[in-house]
């Protein structure tokens, strides 16, 4: 697993919403897009962090960032975790998890003692010229809003 690294241009890449509707990174040109990657819906972990961005989708808009959630659940269960969470964002299905891998997060992963592929959880921040701006990929699903936040506002 090689995830892509400040610097390089993001995959340009569509993929169904939460309503099927597709959707396109090039939809988002000359804006900042936080493409954040999460292992399932309707998750524990993958909620707490979906309400954080929820919560702050303010925050976000006043600093001019989209935000994409993107796992591998088919659309009708984005759509279940997008009503049932009230979520304000865009979800992406990602189900032949072809972005994750070209993004680098699908990879090898340890659970319980099992070793399997999967999703991992990192985000990118895509500025408006369509290249990772920065990755965030060293947080807790309590404090992902909180990490890209602060570099958000320092940026």
């Amino acid at each position: 697993m090689n995830p892509l690294k400040a610097g390089d241009i993001a995959p340009k890449f569509s993929l169904p919403d939460q309503d099927g509707e597709q959707v396109n990174l090039t939809d988002f040109q000359g804006q900042r897009v936080l493409v954040y990657f999460y292992p399932k819906a309707m998750t524990p972990g993958c909620t707490v962090q979906a309400c954080g961005l929820r919560d702050n989708m303010d925050e976000f808009k006043k600093a001019g960032v989209e935000v994409l959630g993107i796992s591998t659940d088919k659309p009708e269960k984005l759509s279940r975790f997008a009503e049932k969470e009230l979520l304000n964002f865009t979800l992406l299905s990602d189900e032949n998890h072809e972005v994750s891998q070209q993004f680098g997060v699908w990879g090898e992963k340890t659970f319980m003692g099992k070793t399997y592929d999967g999703l991992h959880r990192i985000s990118f921040l895509i500025d408006a010229n369509g290249y990772v701006e920065k990755v965030f990929d060293d947080f807790k699903t309590s404090n992902h809003y909180d990490i890209v936040m602060a570099y958000l506002k320092s940026a």
